[in-house]
């Protein structure tokens, strides 16, 4: 079954269309009447010179073009799109240029608006300067690119200068680009590729380009030979804790796992179920230690594999189990695994998209601590009914809570929506966070690109998280407010660390799209879980990293699958802007542990293996007091702190999380433990505070 897909029309029909004709050459429109405002134009039989250079990462030519010059008389942002009802979906390619026609500069391009749903007229949006002329060249790459309409749409509201700048880096690579992340074990971030092993087979292979620390690439070729290929998404993680990533991917027909050998020379197919895949990610959905694989169902109830421990994995529907994504037609189309409450485990928000309002409701899952999750969109406020496709996930305001831009692909707004505490007293004893609408501050009200694509990064390491939507930049100012960066922004892609600078690239295309670069300082934090130890995940996905500067303190999940199809990197990345030293990291590992680096290095990689620290300043408290102890059932607690949103977790005596949750009372049920001796600890706030106790 087809994606349904959404027109988003830009114009009106029977759209009035200018007396303004297209030129044969960059000359001719030089010479022609320019276009000054908005309106509606006409591009006929493409028979003119072939706009060149070309202002697409694919580089490919073509053999004729039609051109036109656009002079605005004022600063606008401008769109110019044939993706309109006209034009059906003719299959367009458009370049703007400035400069003179014999030296002409690339500013944008586009070759289709969604190639992955199959919507393949063009839309470019970037920033005009009053009085600076622009040629818009339409060429004829694809066979029925002739005879369409377009429209150039201006905004009144002039751009702010565009801080973040990329430079093309050519990387000849066959197949689908869906990946940016280590694979090798050196922490260099790769390149994975999926190509077909020929054109008339459906068996897809894997290149990956291993990056040197001289910042060029190696090419290696392996030959799984899996039967699916990354139509809709692409995810790595560690499963089997061999210091290998592995590999979970998919098309509408289903998804296979690829996983790596002992040392990384090779990979074979270690799972294949049906399954109409969209997003997958690697998390440890039942916090045992061990990754498992989720799984996107678009048709019906999503999907995952757990890890038994040894490497094996059991498929499993949604809907007899966890509940997570249990929709019965499906609908489900990008999962991101953050922690939204600081309870120290991991929550899911589910992105949804549908026909009918039920199916398309977005939906927030809240993982109980137990192995359950119960579905709380309603209640904290995330259940909207639009067709979303991917969210992005972070702090934006650098308050210690995730907050989530709502990301749009069918021309509806976008919502920024900040955490923040609940005061309902009906619901705010299991759901301490809801979420706002704070769109109207932001300036995000007036960014209209639409797309499926969308995932947080601090581009200019400025100690902000901004927002790759749509290829577009969306800078944050460090106050809550957005300024979108249209013009040479990298375009949709994984992002990562291409090549060891500190700053972040992307790839998704026939280019790597190398981030300039600034002044300021950041740190990268590698995290390796202790799984041979009975503790986290090997990749270390699902720890919350923290660190802290005279500026502030920010934080990180590691997460494994953001957007909508692509993978980025699992080094937690920071930017720190122009302070000079990092009063500590700290990492909160899915296990319970907690590592504590005091005045590590900058404008470097840390690397923090899980309990190689002493951890927080962590010492039996006089003034926490626990009874009866021993104990057969509970633990009641007696402490002049107000442990109000506290969190409390229970170790046994190798180290090993055996409980882990909200404090709703002061009394802990214990009853389910084995006998033994326990650590109870239970932070709140900045406060920390231990006791010993026996269970009988």
């Amino acid at each position: 079954m087809k994606k349904t897909i959404l027109l988003f029309a830009l114009s009106l029909t029977n759209a009035i269309v200018f007396s303004q004709v297209s030129s044969n050459s960059c000359a001719e429109a030089e010479s022609a009447t320019h276009i000054t405002g908005e309106g509606t134009f006409s591009v006929g039989a493409i028979n003119g010179n072939a706009p060149t250079p070309i202002c697409l990462n694919d580089g490919v030519t073509a053999s004729n073009g039609e051109w036109f010059a656009y002079t605005p008389t004022a600063n606008h942002n401008v769109t110019v799109t044939s993706y309109l009802p006209e034009n059906g979906n003719t299959d367009t390619r458009v370049h703007i240029y400035t400069g003179t026609c014999g030296a002409l500069n690339c500013v944008t391009g586009n070759d289709d608006v969604d190639i992955n749903s199959g919507t393949y007229p063009s839309r470019v949006d970037f920033a005009a300067t009053a009085n600076q002329t622009y040629y818009i060249a339409w060429d004829n790459r694809w066979a029925n690119s002739e005879n369409f309409i377009f429209q150039l749409l201006e905004d009144a509201a002039p751009p702010a200068p565009a801080a973040i700048t990329f430079s093309n880096q050519t990387l000849s690579a066959t197949g689908s680009k869906m990946g940016v992340v280590d694979l090798n074990g050196d922490f260099l971030d790769d390149i994975i590729t999926i190509p077909s092993q020929s054109e008339s087979t459906t068996v897809y292979n894997l290149n990956i380009y291993y990056q040197q620390a001289n910042g060029s690439f190696v090419e290696a070729n392996y030959f799984p030979q899996a039967p699916r290929n990354p139509t809709w998404s692409l995810a790595a993680g560690d499963y089997d804790g061999n210091g290998y990533n592995d590999i979970v991917f998919g098309d509408s027909n289903g998804a296979n796992v690829l996983k790596a050998n002992a040392n990384g020379t090779a990979y074979s197919v270690a799972a294949n179920n049906s399954v109409f895949t969209q997003r997958t990610n690697f998390v440890d959905i039942n916090n045992d230690g061990h990754l498992d694989i989720f799984v996107c169902h678009d048709q019906a109830p999503s999907v995952y594999y757990i890890n038994d421990g040894t490497g094996g994995l059991t498929f499993y529907q949604s809907v007899a189990n966890s509940g997570l994504g249990s929709y019965p037609s499906g609908g489900n189309y990008a999962s991101v695994w953050i922690d939204y409450d600081n309870d120290g485990d991991m929550d899911m928000f589910m992105a949804k998209c549908g026909g009918d309002v039920p199916r398309r409701t977005n939906q927030m899952y809240r993982n109980d601590g137990n192995g359950n999750y119960t579905e709380v969109g309603s209640i904290v406020g995330l259940d909207d009914p639009i067709q979303t496709w991917s969210a992005a996930w972070a702090d934006y305001n650098n308050d210690g809570y995730m907050d989530c831009f709502v990301g749009t692909s069918d021309g509806s707004p976008h919502k920024m929506m900040l955490n923040v505490p609940n005061t309902d007293p009906n619901t705010n004893v299991l759901n301490p966070r809801k979420f706002v609408d704070v769109t109207s501050t932001t300036n995000l009200a007036n960014f209209t690109v639409s797309s499926i694509e969308h995932a947080p990064a601090d581009f200019d390491n400025d100690g902000y998280v901004d927002i790759l939507s749509g290829g577009k930049i969306l800078h944050n100012n460090g106050d809550m407010t957005f300024t979108a960066i249209l013009t040479g922004a990298p375009g949709t892609g994984g992002i990562g660390d291409l090549n060891n600078d500190g700053f972040l690239d992307v790839y998704g295309g026939g280019s790597i799209r190398i981030n300039d670069g600034n002044a300021n300082h950041w740190i990268k934090i590698i995290t390796i879980g202790d799984e041979a130890g009975g503790h986290s995940n090997r990749s270390g996905i699902g720890a919350r990293v923290e660190i802290n500067t005279a500026s502030g303190t920010q934080i990180r999940d590691v997460r494994s699958g953001e957007g909508f199809r692509f993978m980025s990197t699992l080094n937690t990345h920071f930017g720190i802007g122009t302070d000079t030293a990092i009063n500590y990291v700290r990492v909160y590992w899915p296990s319970g542990v907690v590592d504590n680096i005091v005045n590590p290095t900058i404008d470097t990689a840390l690397t923090v293996t899980e309990g190689s620290t002493l951890g927080l300043p962590n010492t039996f408290a006089n003034d926490l007091i626990i009874y009866p102890n021993p104990t057969k059932n509970v633990l009641n607690l007696s402490t002049i702190d107000n442990l109000e949103g506290a969190i409390y977790s229970v170790f046994d005596m190798t180290g090993k999380r055996v409980l882990n949750s909200k404090l709703i009372s002061k009394t802990i049920d214990v009853s389910h433990l084995s006998s033994g001796n326990y650590i109870l600890r239970i932070i709140s706030g900045s406060s920390v505070k231990t006791q010993k106790f026996i269970k009988q």
